[in-house]
């Protein structure tokens, strides 16, 4: 399963799947069963570059941001800066890697049945999740998070359970990315097809002698170009499924004449297939806040090991020796500033002025320390849930430009809590007697904050209050954790079996149908999910096939 393209072709599809990212593999293995599988992915394979996926490359990979690199460059509305993946396997081939569980409740509120997601997590993990080598900082931070009285110690577990623990990985013991793109090694290669550098234009509807309008294909663009339409074959159980994402399926359903009637009339899109209101709503960004560390001595290239999951729903996770290159710093910031120019000078709008003085000024006064060491870990803090929730919008027709995203971080007050409790433990950490040799005994708190309030993590204004107000410092510093969702949520654009509300043969099936975030991190779940619904959809078309035999 490791070439570029995988065959056969066949005239038309059982099931043609929208994105072959984090759900879309788990989803596409499954369904490769008992079924003839489409998968279109508008970006390229991961089995192209190995080195890209090696753990010492990770900030390289996920900060390249050039026009055909896996990591495509968006800047919310609240001037965040954020990454959307475009390669098979999804988010898994850019993030950190950290892999858990989603909790009991969640499974309990997301009404999914438990003894079928453990076995769905199970047939995941065999293929992809490892115990992380825990060395000197990683275990600094877990006795630091001890110290700070997140007990219990719950040990190397993918369980989500309050205390300190140290998650899986997706990085294996020589720290080499295995991704949702591994999945398809499950899939059977004689009836499933994955085309990439396959962009998604719009699913195509019919209404003939229909109650409510049907998905029968979609329309696609090859990498030269070139226009293509693909059809389901002809059974009332064949279905199109969206799992492009929290961005990309909000944003391809209105494309598709999906959505507000009005947002879409205002953007030409006809015919309006169903008017919709609750597209592209809900949409909400766990918000991040770090702080960086120096380390008078020599630490390991690691990622999020070792996790607080307090009381309090803050999640606090570090990583060290990685991402604070000068080098990989400025490729990414001259990225961003590409990408605003171009924002600016287009005929689109956004509803704020993004300014990149920040950006500019930063780099003319650039600390020393940014210029040559690689010797610090950062320890951060990701609110649960959240509760702020934004929307997403059309900012044009063009299906490769990013549509207008806000997730009004800490708008809600109870997120802005979680925030400054989750700093206020991160500050206890630093201070323990385990993280000690991690620090300069002569760096303070509010240098330490000082020192992340004039690196550019975002494009908004700094307060000189923040080093002393921890509410301001979340507000002025707040960054991604990745972890945005909704959009087509669950009760309100799909229904429980991921089916959308008033129309036939079309499902959503990844993170843009969850209410919440999962657990710390969401792959493990997006992944699942693909799996558990994969089983679903199956069962649910041999008991039609089997009823229509007795029938006959």
């Amino acid at each position: 399963m490791k070439d570029a393209t995988f065959a056969p072709t066949f005239a038309r599809y059982d099931y043609i799947i929208i994105g072959g990212g984090t759900s879309g593999c788990a989803l596409a293995a499954t369904l490769s069963q008992n079924a003839t599988v489409l998968v279109l992915e508008r970006g390229g394979s991961p089995y192209e570059n190995p080195t890209a996926t090696d753990i010492q490359n990770f900030a390289t990979t996920l900060s390249n941001t050039s026009p055909k690199s896996w990591s495509q460059l968006f800047v919310s509305e609240d001037g965040v800066y954020n990454t959307r993946a475009r390669v098979l396997g999804g988010g898994s081939v850019l993030n950190a890697g950290f892999y858990t569980r989603a909790g009991d409740d969640y499974v309990k509120e997301a009404e999914w049945k438990s003894d079928e997601v453990e076995a769905a997590y199970e047939w995941v993990e065999n293929k992809i999740a490892f115990e992380p080598p825990v060395m000197g900082w990683q275990t600094a931070l877990k006795d630091g998070l001890l110290e700070a009285g997140e007990f219990p110690y719950n040990g190397f577990t993918y369980n989500h359970t309050y205390g300190t623990k140290i998650g899986g990985t997706i990085f294996d013991n020589v720290g080499q990315r295995h991704t949702a793109a591994n999945l398809l090694e499950y899939a059977n290669p004689d009836t499933v097809a994955v085309y990439l550098h396959a962009n998604v234009h719009k699913i195509v509807f019919t209404t003939k002698g229909r109650p409510r309008p049907k998905a029968y294909g979609v329309i696609f663009q090859d990498e030269n170009g070139v226009l293509h339409k693909a059809e389901l074959a002809k059974n009332a159980m064949n279905e199109v499924i969206l799992s492009a994402g929290a961005i990309g399926s909000p944003q391809l359903l209105m494309l598709s004449g999906v959505g507000p009637m009005a947002h879409l009339a205002a953007h030409g899109i006809k015919p309006v297939v169903l008017d919709h209101p609750m597209v592209g709503q809900g949409m909400a960004d766990n918000p991040m806040n770090a702080i960086f560390i120096p380390s008078p001595t020599p630490v390991e290239v690691s990622l999020i090991q070792a996790v607080g999951i307090t009381k309090f729903d803050s999640y606090i996770e570090g990583a060290s020796g990685v991402i604070f290159s000068y080098s990989w710093t400025r490729n990414y910031f001259d990225g961003v500033l590409n990408y605003l120019n171009e924002i600016q000078t287009s005929h689109t709008t956004t509803s704020t002025p993004l300014s990149t003085q920040s950006i500019t000024d930063f780099f003319k006064s650039i600390d020393p320390l940014f210029n040559a060491t690689t010797q610090a870990g950062v320890i951060l803090q990701k609110v649960a849930g959240p509760v702020s929730r934004g929307h997403l919008e059309l900012r044009n027709t063009n299906p490769y430009d990013n549509p207008s995203v806000r997730f009004n971080y800490y708008q809600e007050p109870e997120d802005l809590k979680k925030c400054v409790e989750g700093i206020t433990t991160i500050i206890k950490v630093i201070n323990s007697k385990a993280f000690s040799k991690f620090k300069y005994p002569e760096a303070t708190i509010p240098g330490l904050l000082d020192l992340i309030l004039n690196v550019p993590t975002n494009l908004r204004p700094r307060h000189v209050t923040s080093v002393f107000n921890l509410k301001q410092f979340c507000i002025d510093t707040v960054m991604t954790i990745w972890h945005y969702h909704g959009g087509c949520q669950i009760g309100r654009v799909v229904d429980k079996n991921y089916k959308v509300l008033g129309i036939d043969g079309l499902r959503v099936i990844d993170g843009s149908t969850f209410l919440k975030s999962p657990g710390t991190n969401p792959q493990a779940t997006v992944m699942m999910l693909g799996r558990y619904m994969g089983q679903k959809i199956l069962k649910e078309r041999e008991a039609f096939l089997e009823k229509k035999e007795e029938e006959a």
